[in-house]
């Protein structure tokens, strides 16, 4: 992790708004560009030059189909911004935004043959994010009586993790290590090939220095015990049933040297989130957020 969040209780409900900074353009125009060089190929959009008359003008309306958390709006713009700098795109709302089925998230209007030619990027983008937004945002709010935080993980689209893990703080969540430089994390192999526990954390504190966070991953409360004699303040545990969790978070909480901070770890979807939250960990990592959640229905449709 690149700071530990406190762990006051979650305050999200599903129609809250949130006011997430949102991601600079200068890291957003790179994923654009390739997306639409992805879409347009050799020859570009020949099915909108072959039905469109060239100086067509047209307005689309941007729409979601169902109740969520909007994401993506940033980078549906530039979308349409990059193939044709003179389109006007006007958003309705923001990214962090409760929305319901019907509601208009923006209005586009310019050139039609390039309002089309952006179109599927735009919507690739915003369905998949507001998606991720909204699952995290419902999980966010599963156990919001209860003072675990919920976190997402690496397991992320290559070339899109800046943007997912944004979607994740867009739903409530907060982010795991957005990169392996972010924090030291030491998991099962690392204690294999570094010889067992005791020497990976002693090694790992040698290299950190004072401003990143060292994590180490334990499947048993036998390594849990081996990771705190080693001075170790927070562990990832993993693949753990609920009732070693409570054994776990109890240890981690009455250790002499102070309150150990946990995690927990491994398969965590919305059915089971509660029943681990009720152990009382203070986060909860769910790969889930980014590689299992379905996308948003939204939808762009011509209005004039």
């Amino acid at each position: 992790m690149t700071s530990t969040p406190s762990t006051s209780p979650q305050q999200t409900s599903h129609t809250t708004t949130l006011n997430v900074p949102p991601l600079n353009d200068v890291l957003l125009v790179p994923l654009v560009e390739n997306a639409l060089v992805e879409d347009l190929g050799r020859r570009g959009d020949v099915t909108s030059q072959a039905t469109i008359p060239a100086d067509k003008q047209a307005t689309l309306t941007l729409t979601v189909r169902d109740e969520g958390v909007v994401c993506g709006l940033d980078l549906a713009r530039l979308a349409f911004a990059q193939v044709d700098a003179s389109i006007e795109f006007t958003a309705h709302t923001h990214d962090g935004a409760w929305v319901t089925a019907g509601q208009t998230l923006a209005t586009i209007s310019g050139n039609a043959r390039n309002l089309l030619t952006a179109e599927r990027t735009a919507l690739n983008f915003m369905t998949h994010l507001s998606g991720i937004a909204t699952a995290t945002r419902k999980v966010v709010d599963l156990v919001a009586d209860h003072p675990a935080q919920i976190t997402c993980t690496r397991k992320t689209i290559p070339g899109l993790r800046t943007v997912q893990k944004y979607a994740v703080r867009c739903g409530g969540g907060r982010n795991h290590r957005l990169g392996l430089d972010d924090a030291i994390l030491i998991k099962d192999n690392h204690i294999a090939i570094a010889g067992n526990i005791t020497k990976a954390i002693e090694q790992a504190k040698q290299l950190a220095g004072h401003l990143i966070p060292i994590e180490i991953e334990v499947d048993t409360l036998e390594q849990l015990k081996q990771a705190l004699e080693a001075g170790a303040e927070l562990v990832l545990l993993d693949n753990m049933s609920p009732d070693t969790l409570r054994e776990a978070v109890a240890l981690c909480k009455n250790h002499p040297s102070g309150r150990v901070k946990t995690e927990a770890s491994g398969g965590i979807t919305p059915d089971s989130v509660v029943a681990v939250a009720e152990t009382g960990v203070d986060f909860i990592a769910m790969g889930y957020l980014t590689h299992s959640t379905t996308a948003l229905d939204i939808g762009m449709d011509f209005s004039a």
